[in-house]
């Protein structure tokens, strides 16, 4: 067997690539990188790129934060692995449960472990299933989210997730249904204001509940700003309408903050930047700061009650994941915690967001540029054809990889989404690099809005 010999063609020849634009693969190639610095990454060449993206949202700190890799290699030394089955766990395990209770918007609560966000939403929904079966309704099994919304990649997260995209899987699964994407600019009636938009989602979601039947509901999930949606906060007041409905049909309210958890929107919890308390949080990504894959189940009092009865009489919760609560994701898990909140990552968050805001107001005066929207440190543009009319370009034309693909030309990497372009880049960032982030795509935009235009 000839082995291929450039980076390039070795990840071609034996990598399967997901979420992935293969068009651009054949063309530009595959960027393998070796290390990072700061905000930076660097591929096999030398050259350096300044990751906006924060690797997938969750490489908060930097690719080289010396306490985190610190925190890791201790723990390695000491204990190395264990699971969290049968009575027991390791004593990182107990020590996070007990600080994400206490970080959490509950005076008390429960913490289950997964290996990712996609798990956790999926632990959820299971959690969900057996209290409701536990407590004499076995047919309360259909679960609400959004259009637009992504909740994970099993297939159970996948029928949540409210994404065309799913459909090449046969998903959604049956029960599943997707209410409006809560993003007023797009999806808000001509004439229509944001309060009424507003109203009109909250009589959507009574509706649905009255025609499937509250009995047939199991939870409602919700991420506080749709990520992968494309940075979309939701209409203003949309939380403080929904949840009255949701309460009056005793249908739970879980928060999925994989992304907005640990201060992507300038709070500790998403859930406290729109204010509303739901019943659980579903916590993964800046958990770790990315070093560790993990998610969090993190049940508010009135669920972990629930559960807890459920378990308790079938003697046990069968469910659960080889390296769940692994101790040395969760001696990194808080460290991560500790640095963020307690080393002025969330604070440079908070007060860089309004320069953050200011650089996309600016960039959002191209004629190209429909919208600008986010919280904190998760930002979108929306490229258009027709600004006035909120025409987007053709498919065809690629618009936001084209514009992702100039920017890693120059040195920096964003994410398109849809026709978007999404900035989230690690808290750490500085005012010059917030400059320099603008400044390529800034470049970026006017190059490939020239070309399609």
């Amino acid at each position: 067997m000839n082995t291929p010999q450039s980076w390039d063609a070795r990840a071609k020849e034996y990598s399967l690539y997901g979420f992935t634009d293969m068009p651009s693969v054949h063309q530009r190639g595959t960027v393998v990188l070796t290390h990072g610095e700061g905000p930076y990454v660097v591929d096999t060449d030398g050259k350096r790129y300044l990751d906006a993206n924060s690797g997938l949202w969750n490489m908060v700190a930097g690719f080289d934060h010396k306490g985190l890799i610190e925190a890791a290699k201790a723990q390695y030394d000491r204990f190395p692995g264990y699971h969290a089955f049968f009575g027991r766990m390791s004593d990182q395990t107990v020590m996070l449960s007990e600080k994400l209770v206490q970080v959490s918007p509950f005076a008390s609560g429960k913490v289950f472990y997964t290996n990712s966000g996609s798990e956790a939403n999926d632990t959820m929904v299971k959690m969900l299933w057996f209290l409701h079966a536990a407590e004499g309704k076995p047919e309360r099994r259909k679960i609400l989210t959004r259009w637009n919304a992504y909740h994970g990649v099993t297939a159970v997260s996948a029928s949540m997730t409210g994404k065309p995209y799913n459909s090449v899987f046969g998903l959604p699964l049956p029960g599943f249904i997707h209410l409006t994407c809560p993003h007023y600019w797009r999806f808000g009636e001509a004439g229509e204001t944001e309060e009424r938009f507003v109203q009109r989602l909250a009589r959507e979601l009574e509706d649905t509940i009255q025609r499937e039947g509250a009995d047939t509901i199991a939870g409602f999930f919700a991420e506080p700003v749709q990520g992968a949606g494309g940075a979309i906060p939701p209409a203003q007041g949309y939380f403080q309408a929904m949840l009255p409905i949701l309460r009056k049909y005793d249908i739970p309210v879980i928060s999925d903050e994989v992304i907005t958890g640990f201060g992507r929107t300038g709070n500790t919890w998403g859930c406290e930047t729109y204010d509303f308390t739901p019943d659980a949080i579903i916590s993964s990504k800046n958990l770790t700061a990315g070093l560790f894959p993990m998610g969090a189940v993190i049940l508010g009092p009135n669920l972990a009650a629930r559960v807890g009865a459920a378990v308790e009489a079938i003697e046990e919760f069968p469910h659960g994941f080889t390296a769940s609560g692994h101790p040395v994701g969760c001696a990194i898990a808080l460290k991560a915690i500790d640095v963020v909140m307690n080393e002025g990552l969330a604070d440079n968050v908070r007060r860089l967001a309004p320069r953050f805001e200011e650089g996309l107001k600016r960039l959002a005066e191209k004629p190209n540029i429909g919208e600008y929207r986010g919280v904190g440190f998760m930002w979108a543009l929306e490229a258009v054809k027709d600004k006035a009319t909120k025409t987007p370009f053709d498919g065809t034309l690629s618009v936001s990889e084209r514009i992702a693909n100039t920017c890693t030309d120059i040195g920096l990497i964003c994410r398109p989404l849809g026709q978007s372009v999404v900035l989230c880049p690690p808290f750490i960032l500085t005012e010059a690099q917030m400059d320099e982030m603008f400044e390529k795509l800034d470049q970026a935009l006017d190059k490939v809005f020239a070309e399609v235009a």
